[in-house]
């Protein structure tokens, strides 16, 4: 049997890829909560399986979206099935086993190079969030050497986060370790437990469990602030063409899923510890704050530039690859559609973008490009140019006194950096102000770019 219900329990296949569709026989329900009824799309339930790829809270969007009833908002009945496998999970999209699928981007770019139609439609995290764990004593690279370590599956990003990590360590991943695959997080850090390999690229909330365990964190990959499609909403070219409505009716319900989640967080906790099977609170607040908060958009575009690394790393061994253009693996045109719309705008508008702050003040809304600024706007650009500029950071000091230059890092936003400076997410617009003309779209800032925070005044 291929597919299972996994609405309510994690059950995971076996791995083997089975060329029959076994349909449910009872439809999992979704919660129609009080803020959806009203809005529920009254029309017949179209009945579509989706895949998701971990027990992380990489998946909170989907797990938001099918317990808070957005899905069967926008006449979607949802099935989530859990497959630890990207390589099947594309095969069984080829097939029209699964509608669409929260995947990493590594599997969708090797299946489409060995001809499948799998294309990304939404990025949800873009950059790497691994952490390499080694076993106490090691403290150093070199120590490696000789030595296992493991991943969840080959070709996956925990693979490629890993093989990335090594290199720029010196070691060849070939020659100097033994790469395992054991299937997922919680199996390495069995491992990592039991001796049987001595370092494991883990994530939230299975990271945070090494912590709490007493092993050592030798690297952060996620501090490296690099651009890489790590997970990605994904279908098939085939189902773009014939159900347009329905993909753009799923990222309509998908998006909400990532505004619930953001300002919700008493409500995204107790989902993230159903799904998670845990109560640890510190764990679950980990997760939320790191994954959450940080790491999924607002505005879930892909990024182009993190398939292009795929693509690098792919093309050392694969000349098809090399010659792969990240365009060929990406379809903007729903994550647009919805943007310029001016749909998600909307859901953002009297709500802050972070839901730990607990007061709710008056949004001011970005002005147009051509409005002139106020008499004060201009005092404090011409004090901006008299007071002198700190050194390039990444670090949040409290309340700065004066400009401070700072690195953009993954998941940051204007409201996210505003409630970080200033405590309130609606102070956003002061560092818009300060920075328009680095920052043409509010909405964007991107990885690397250097912004400057005004003091608070």
């Amino acid at each position: 049997m291929f597919l299972q219900n996994d609405s309510s329990e994690h059950r995971k296949r076996d791995g083997r890829f089975g060329v029959s569709i076994v349909f449910w026989g009872l439809a999992t329900l979704f919660p129609v909560t009080a803020d959806t009824a009203e809005k529920t799309v009254e029309r017949p339930l179209q009945k579509i399986n989706v895949a998701y790829s971990s027990i992380s809270g990489n998946q909170v969007a989907l797990w938001v979206a099918q317990d808070k009833g957005f899905f069967r908002k926008y006449g979607l009945e949802v099935q989530a099935v859990l497959i630890e496998s990207g390589t099947t999970t594309t095969q069984a999209l080829v097939s029209g086993e699964i509608s669409l699928a929260q995947v990493a981007g590594p599997a969708v770019i090797q299946s489409n190079l060995r001809g499948a139609d799998a294309v990304i439609i939404a990025g949800v995290i873009n950059t790497l969030t691994f952490q390499l764990y080694t076993e106490r004593g090691i403290t150093r690279p070199d120590q490696f050497k000789g030595k296992s370590v493991a991943v969840t599956r080959f070709g996956s990003a925990t693979d490629f986060a890993m093989r990335y990590a090594l290199d720029k360590y010196g070691l060849d991943a070939n020659k100097d370790v033994a790469v395992l695959q054991l299937g997922n997080q919680p199996a390495q850090l069995a491992a990592l437990e039991a001796g049987k390999v001595q370092g494991a690229m883990l994530s939230a909330p299975t990271s945070l469990r090494a912590k709490k365990m007493g092993f050592p964190m030798l690297a952060d990959l996620q501090m490296l602030g690099l651009e890489y499609q790590h997970t990605s909403i994904t279908t098939s070219r085939a189902l773009l063409k014939s159900k347009p409505d329905l993909v753009r009716d799923f990222m309509r319900a998908y998006i909400e899923g990532i505004h619930y989640a953001k300002t919700h967080r008493k409500e995204t906790l107790d989902i993230l510890a159903k799904y998670l099977r845990t109560d640890d609170k510190e764990v679950l607040e980990d997760t939320y704050e790191s994954i959450v908060l940080t790491l999924i958009p607002e505005k879930p575009y892909p990024t182009q530039k993190g398939v292009q690394i795929i693509l690098r790393e792919l093309g050392a061994k694969d000349p098809v690859a090399r010659s792969a253009k990240p365009e060929q693996f990406v379809d903007l045109t729903f994550i647009k559609e919805l943007d310029s719309s001016g749909f998600i705008d909307r859901l953002y508008k009297t709500m802050p973008a972070v839901a730990s702050v607990p007061t709710v003040v008056a949004r001011e809304e970005p002005r147009s490009a051509d409005a002139r600024p106020s008499a004060r706007e201009k005092s404090e650009r011409a004090a901006r140019v008299a007071k002198p500029i700190l050194p390039v950071t990444t670090t949040i000091p409290d309340r700065p006194a004066e400009y401070v230059e700072y690195m953009v890092k993954a998941g940051d936003t204007l409201s996210h950096l505003a409630n970080r400076f200033y405590g309130n997410p609606y102070q956003w617009t002061k560092i818009y102000e300060a920075n328009r003309q680095v920052i043409r779209n509010p909405h964007y800032v991107y990885i690397g770019q250097k912004i400057t925070i005004p003091p608070e005044i």
